[in-house]
């Protein structure tokens, strides 16, 4: 296997499209941002198919391969096994709850043992209902864009656009300000630490790799990013999604900019996991996901 980078997308970008798995990971411009953190993605070709690896920096136990990315269909627990005996690994990751209602029962259970990624469930939304925030559900975020826009963009003070390669040195800018308000440097071992390594990336691939971003100017400075990448047929990932923290109502508003001008062509909203953290996790369920995706990993037996 080869390390995964911006000279593969190419390569790789008609295998993915019609790619069948709904957990965030396998979005290709995202397994590339990542690739350039605390761990490594690998793949390989082979038989028409994409065989994936993440490696865990500085301890292989950690390391594990992904559901492969096939011409047509998707693996049975038989191919699975073939497949981790082949490349050297014990473990398949980010195994969705779709995965397991389709191949269930004795047969799987025979092949490995199965465990829960709690904290790696991803939250699904309708993106007509984050761009129209009907309902009273919603009037918590509707008060609070309603403030915002009456301070902000009813005094001219905001502009929206896309996010493009000529905002890109600007956003980086204002990223390293967030960074410095969360503190996200701390340890580069932390979750906020790799993923902004992560956003960098993405910021300087924005047009390479098809990415779709959005940016809010409050007063000509760049205060809100968002970037997205598709992931099937009907869903996108809402992969970053960064604001000045100060400013109120500013993360509401993006958010519904962000449904209304990044997933217009999308039914589905996936916003990724909460990775354990309580407020995060508040957060997203504040916004009524009518789904979330258990993942899981798959380990062989003895």
């Amino acid at each position: 296997m080869k390390k995964l980078t911006d000279g593969d997308y190419q390569t790789l970008k008609g295998l993915f499209s019609n790619q069948p798995y709904r957990l965030s990971n396998y979005s290709l411009p995202s397994l590339i941002a990542w690739s350039r953190t605390c761990q490594e993605n690998r793949y390989a070709i082979s038989e028409g198919g994409v065989f994936l690896a993440t490696v865990a920096a500085g301890n292989p136990a950690d390391s594990f391969m992904h559901l492969p990315v096939l011409a047509e269909g998707i693996p049975s627990p038989e191919e699975l096994r073939a497949m981790l005996q082949r490349w050297g690994y014990r473990k398949v990751c980010f195994v969705s709850e779709d995965y397991l209602g389709k191949f269930h029962g004795e047969a799987l259970a025979s092949l490995f043992h199965v465990s829960e990624q709690v904290e790696y469930a991803d939250y699904i939304y309708l993106a007509k209902d984050l761009a129209e925030l009907k309902g009273n559900r919603y009037a918590k975020k509707r008060n609070l864009i309603h403030q915002f826009e009456r301070e902000y963009v009813l005094r001219n003070r905001v502009v929206t656009g896309p996010l493009t390669e000529g905002e890109a040195p600007e956003s980086l800018a204002f990223l390293e300000k967030w960074c410095e308000l969360r503190d996200c440097d701390a340890d580069q071992e932390e979750n906020e630490a790799c993923e902004k390594l992560a956003v960098i990336h993405a910021l300087e691939t924005i047009d390479l790799l098809d990415w779709r971003g959005i940016l809010v100017r409050i007063d000509g400075e760049i205060s809100a990013f968002a970037i997205m990448s598709p992931l099937t047929a009907d869903m996108g990932v809402l992969n970053f999604e960064k604001a000045f923290p100060q400013v109120k109502g500013l993360y509401q508003f993006l958010d519904r900019e962000c449904a209304r001008q990044l997933f217009y062509d999308y039914q589905y909203i996936n916003k990724e996991s909460d990775m354990g953290i309580a407020a995060l996790a508040d957060s997203k369920k504040s916004y009524w996901p009518v789904e979330k995706i258990r993942s899981y990993c798959l380990t062989l037996r003895s």
